[in-house]
């Protein structure tokens, strides 16, 4: 015998169909009416967001270290930007990437993010400061004053000098002679082997010291220059016009070599580099390394990331 179902027992089983697709209902919107795929995808594009940042961070620091290691300006100022194009680029991803956590990210995440914030942020006061000498070059501009002109000058000074050795030699005046030109050769000489020492030279102290000889050397060049002036042998002498123009164009150089070396610019960006800025990179790279593990380690309703089980 067949038995129908009355009119009763249909509501019933249309209201059991109904709050079934309520419960449903529910269920999709606690897993915010995304699919599992959705899902993925969403933590998929979290977790590039992630990498780009970590590439773009390195790339920022490795553009840095070639403005900071650059010996033209024209070069230093392409790295510089480079390193500051690379940092815009973190920072836009983080914007973005925060949009996104607070959206659909857990607590974890959420942290981690605002730890790599507090980092980066010190990541970029650091490279602001750092990329702000860099660019500078004031000690190459010193080295190549030091090596360039400055030296061309005391060459020629000593050249001049050695000739009016050589003409005085067979007069009555050689014995005064000689022990001036050697004595203003040997002081111009020390005050050019101290450039290069003060301009690699990071403490002041060690640098006052410098310059406080290379200050007694100078009185002792010129001393010995107007020694020889007042001997009449050489009143109006070339030789010796040329040795105390060169002296004085040398002395012009290193009155600009000196203020350069104090900025110390390329001592101080590479000494950034080399303490501060490492050490705020290595806290950045190592907070966005976490946030991707808590990203990569976030469960999904439907989706078994363990190893499949083996069948009895």
């Amino acid at each position: 015998m067949t038995i129908r179902p009355s009119i009763k027992d249909f509501l019933w089983m249309v209201f059991g169909a109904v709050l079934l697709l309520a419960i449903v209902l529910v269920a999709l919107h606690f897993q915010k009416g995304q699919s599992p795929a959705e899902l993925l995808a969403f933590k998929a594009k979290r977790v590039d967001m992630v990498e780009r940042m970590r590439l773009a961070l390195a790339s920022a620091s490795e553009a840095e270290k070639s403005a900071v290691m650059a010996i033209t300006d024209e070069d230093s100022q392409k790295y510089a930007d480079q390193a500051r194009a690379a940092t815009a680029d973190v920072e836009r991803e983080r914007n973005e990437l925060g949009q996104l956590l607070d959206a659909g990210g857990t607590q974890r995440e959420k942290d981690t993010l605002a730890q790599f914030s507090k980092s980066f942020t010190d990541f970029q006061r650091v490279d602001s400061d750092l990329l702000a000498l860099a660019v500078k070059n004031t000690n190459i501009k010193a080295y190549n004053l030091a090596f360039g002109p400055a030296a061309d000058a005391i060459t020629e000074m000593n050249d001049a000098l050695s000739r009016l050795v050589s003409k005085s030699a067979p007069t009555p005046d050689a014995r005064a002679v000689a022990p001036l030109a050697f004595g203003a050769q040997t002081a111009a000489l020390r005050i050019q082997a101290l450039l290069a020492p003060h301009i690699a030279e990071e403490s002041d102290a060690k640098m006052d010291a410098m310059e406080a000889r290379m200050t007694r050397d100078d009185q002792e060049v010129r001393k010995d220059l107007d020694g020889m002036a007042a001997l009449p042998m050489f009143n109006g002498d070339a030789d010796l016009a040329t040795a105390a123009s060169a002296y004085a164009r040398f002395s012009e150089v290193r009155a600009k070599i000196i203020p350069l070396s104090r900025e110390n610019t390329n001592v101080r960006s590479l000494a950034i580099s080399l303490d501060q800025k490492r050490k705020v990179m290595f806290l950045c790279q190592d907070a966005l390394a976490s946030l991707q593990q808590a990203i990569s380690e976030e469960s999904i309703p439907g989706v078994n990331y363990g190893a499949p089980s083996s069948p009895r």
